[in-house]
This record gives C-alpha cells, sequence and structure tokens, in this order.
C-alpha cells in the first residue's frame, strides 16, 4: 500500500473542525484501495483495470441528529466544505433516539491482534494475465469443453481507518488475490456453464491456476444432458458450494435493525432452537487470513469470538450501537458501515461446524434424491420465513450420482426446514459465511 493514505493527524484535525462547528461528537473514516485486474478470453487479452481510489467520510452528531458526508478529494478546501455540510445536514435531519456513537466502555482497546489479512506481495498486469491465461487453458483442456467464457486473475489491497472524538483509533489493512475461469462444455448441440474461482487473502495460498482451470472445465461437462423431472417430495442434498444460501437468511432474520422493527420470522425466537440438535453457528473474527476476519468492528467496538447459535439454540442477535440502544442491549460487535450512512450490521467470518459424515454417506443415507450444486433467484418472505429457489444439480439413485437435473425449484419454510437439517462433514473455509453440505429430508420439488 501508499504511504500517502491519510493520516490520524489528518482525520484528527476533521473531527476537530467538526467539533468547532457545532457538532457534539463526530467519527471519521478513510480507506484507501488500490486493485488490478486481468480478463483473457480464447487466450487473447480481453480488459484490464486498475483502480486506485481514496475516500474521506465524515458522520456528525448534533444533539441526537446526524449527518454523514464523504469525499475523494482530500485537499484542505473540499475537508473544510465536507465540514460545513455535513453540520448543517445534521441540524436538519430528524431527532433519532438512538444515534451516536458507541458508549466508550465498548470499544476496543489495543494493541489489536495481526490477523495477518496483509500480504505484500506484489502482481503487475504482466503476471495476472499469465495466470489468467493459464487458468482458462486448463478449463478448455478438460475433453467435452467448447468453449471459453474467459479467465481472470485479480488482486486488491485496502487500508482502512477510523478515528472518533471519543478517542478511539484504530487502522488495519488486507489484501485479497483472486482467480478463476468459466467455461461452456457442449454435447449434441446442448450447452452447459461450468466454474470455479478463488479469492483469498496471501497469494501463496491460491492453488494453482491448471487445479482451478480443471475444476471449472469438470463441472461445465459433469452438467451436460440434464434431465427435467416430475414434481415431487424427496431428499435434498444442497452442496457446500451453495448450502450457505440457505442457511444465510438466518443472519438477516437474527440482526438487530430487523428485530427492532420487528420484521423477523426469528423475532420471538431468542432462547429457542431454531437450528437442527447439535448445530453450531460460530462467529470468529480472529481467524489468520479470514475473508472477514477484523481486529474491531465499524463503530470501533470489540469483537469477540461468539457461538451465535449453539447446540440449535439462538443465543443473541447481531447488534451495532443503534440497533443494542433501541433494543436496551449491548452491541454484539457487529457494525458494519460503508463511505456513507450509518452503520448496519454483519457478521465475521462464520461458519457452521461440520457434523460426521461426508457428502457421499449423506446419499447413501438418503438412498435417492437431489444433489444440488447451483442456485439463483432465491426468494424469501422475511415475516414468514416461506422460502425458494430455482436450482440445478444431480438426481441420485442408491447413493449415487445418476444424471444431471436442470429446471426445477425447491420451496419450504425455512424454521421448519433448518429443525430437520444434518450436517456433513466437508466444511472449508471459502469467504465469510462457510457452511457444509446440508441434507433435508422431505423438501418440496417442481419440476415439469
Amino acid at each position: 500500500m501508499s504511504d500517502a493514505s491519510p493520516s490520524t493527524a489528518l482525520l484528527h484535525d476533521l473531527i476537530t473542525a467538526a467539533r468547532n462547528a457545532g457538532a457534539d461528537a463526530a467519527e471519521a473514516v478513510s480507506s484507501e484501495r488500490q486493485s488490478l485486474s486481468v480478463g483473457v478470453r480464447n487466450g487473447t487479452l480481453e480488459d484490464v483495470e486498475r483502480e486506485e481510489a481514496r475516500d474521506l467520510s465524515l458522520r456528525v452528531f448534533v444533539g441526537r441528529r446526524q449527518a454523514t458526508v464523504s469525499a475523494s478529494d482530500l485537499s484542505e478546501g473540499t475537508r473544510a466544505r465536507l465540514v460545513e455540510r455535513a453540520v448543517a445536514m445534521a441540524r436538519l435531519a430528524p431527532e433519532d433516539p438512538y444515534a451516536g456513537l458507541a458508549p466508550e466502555d465498548w470499544l476496543a482497546r489495543g494493541p489489536f491482534p495481526d490477523l495477518d489479512l496483509y500480504d505484500p506481495s506484489d502482481q503487475n498486469a504482466e503476471a495476472l494475465e499469465a495466470q489468467a491465461r493459464e487458468v482458462e487453458a486448463a478449463a478448455l483442456a478438460v475433453p467435452g469443453v467448447a468453449r471459453s467464457e474467459g479467465g481472470h486473475a485479480s488482486v486488491s489491497k485496502t487500508r482502512w481507518r477510523l478515528l472518533t472524538s471519543h478517542g478511539f483509533d484504530g487502522v488495519h489493512q488486507g489484501s485479497v488475490f483472486s482467480l478463476g475461469a468459466g467455461v461452456i462444455a457442449e454435447k449434441d448441440g446442448a450447452m452447459e456453464r461450468g466454474g470455479e474461482s478463488r479469492a483469498l487473502r496471501h497469494l501463496s495460498d491460491m492453488p494453482s491456476p491448471v487445479a482451478i482451470g480443471t475444476v471449472a472445465g469438470e463441472r461445465a461437462v459433469a452438467s451436460l444432458g440434464p434431465r427435467k423431472i416430475a414434481s415431487t417430495t424427496a431428499p435434498v442434498i444442497f452442496d457446500r458450494r451453495v448450502a450457505g444460501q440457505v442457511l444465510s437468511p438466518l443472519l438477516s432474520a437474527i440482526s438487530g435493525p430487523s428485530i427492532a422493527r420487528g420484521t423477523s420470522f426469528l423475532k420471538d425466537r431468542m432462547g429457542q432452537a431454531v437450528l437442527a440438535p447439535g448445530a453450531t453457528l460460530v462467529d470468529d473474527p480472529f481467524r489468520p487470513r479470514g475473508m472477514a476476519s477484523t481486529p474491531y468492528d465499524d463503530e470501533g467496538v470489540e469483537v469477540r469470538r461468539q457461538s451465535i447459535i449453539d447446540d440449535g439454540v439462538l443465543t443473541t442477535w447481531l447488534l451495532n450501537s443503534a440497533s443494542a440502544a433501541q433494543l436496551g442491549l449491548v452491541s454484539t460487535g457487529h457494525a458494519s458501515r460503508g463511505a456513507a450512512g450509518p452503520a448496519g450490521v454483519a457478521g465475521h467470518n462464520m461458519h457452521l461446524e461440520p457434523g460426521e459424515r461426508d457428502q457421499a454417506a449423506l446419499m447413501a443415507d438418503a438412498g435417492s434424491g437431489l444433489l444440488i450444486t447451483s442456485m439463483f433467484g432465491p426468494s424469501l418472505n422475511a415475516n414468514t420465513g416461506d422460502w425458494s429457489a430455482g436450482v440445478s444439480g444431480f438426481w441420485f439413485e442408491n447413493g449415487q450420482i445418476a444424471w444431471p437435473v436442470s429446471e426445477i425449484t425447491v420451496a419450504g419454510k425455512l424454521t421448519e426446514l433448518w429443525l430437520r437439517m444434518e450436517r456433513g462433514s466437508d466444511l472449508e473455509f471459502r469467504g465469510g459465511f462457510n457452511v457444509p453440505s446440508l441434507m433435508f429430508d422431505a423438501v418440496a420439488i417442481a419440476g415439469k
């Protein structure tokens, strides 16, 4: 990262100016991002995108009124206008009885842990192009693959600093390296897509381009010749690649703002079983090299490793300071914010603890049913938990893959499905929310 990111002194001056202009409290955030991405198609360079951005955000409070403004121009004149505009907007804003900085006794205290989120390795456009070409070539080399949708490689590095008028000062930085390819397989005039990509904090953790490309090609070929199936009720297994989409509605359903508004289908389920017995959902902000690791939340509040669901039982809401104040509780350290507006809520490296049986054993136990490997257009009624999604994957018989299937829909009420959930043993840490394969018995399947 460049050393040109805004300093603590600049942010301190911004907060001081806001206080002098009439703000009762303020917080300032600076962020710097550098990224480079390269795409190829059929071995030919298709695009190169480079970004270097610096942003400054100021949130001010006048009593219980607040306003947030941001800018990418960090000149002295722009900063002065930023302060003037923010305070003027706050004075005109409606009162919010829950607006304010997080209480001082909730704040994280340094020294902050080193979570190993930053890899200084340099990747120039030539190196990224070579990787993109190699991953695409490996995918195209798989027998049955007919054409490419492109290979891509990228690197991005960010630095983020938060300073508040009541003394919090924190900075952390991270890097992300990504590599992937998408291809189309063809047989008897029918075509199916397949792809694979990886995103990691450290370049040294990246699988080889050949390994990633080969998986992409094999997935496309395996999907050729899909059949339609009649509507039925049968066991359904969600592959770990898509299983998180079945469970992720839980996060929005237990977020403090949803609970405070009363718009969640889990609003009355605190302390009750919401997942099957034995299921534990862990939030771990301190996992080294984690894609959603952080030493503190986006309001500077202390974070900790905790079980959001323990043995199937819901133990906590996900709270920022505003929703905590509204509910008469304490922030759980889940504030998340961008450059504009007040903080929302997000988890940190959530994962569902794995079960004891791998995916093959789950299929063997089920006998016959549907293995879902791709999902699109999920729909959720946030008040009732009714859920549906378009899916494709494979029908299995006698515990073995029989044929690919597509153009089908699965549906159910999540509060009922989750209580019948069986966890696979194939948990893999890839993103900020990681789930092993999940099996549900007797799921409604809409086919032809």
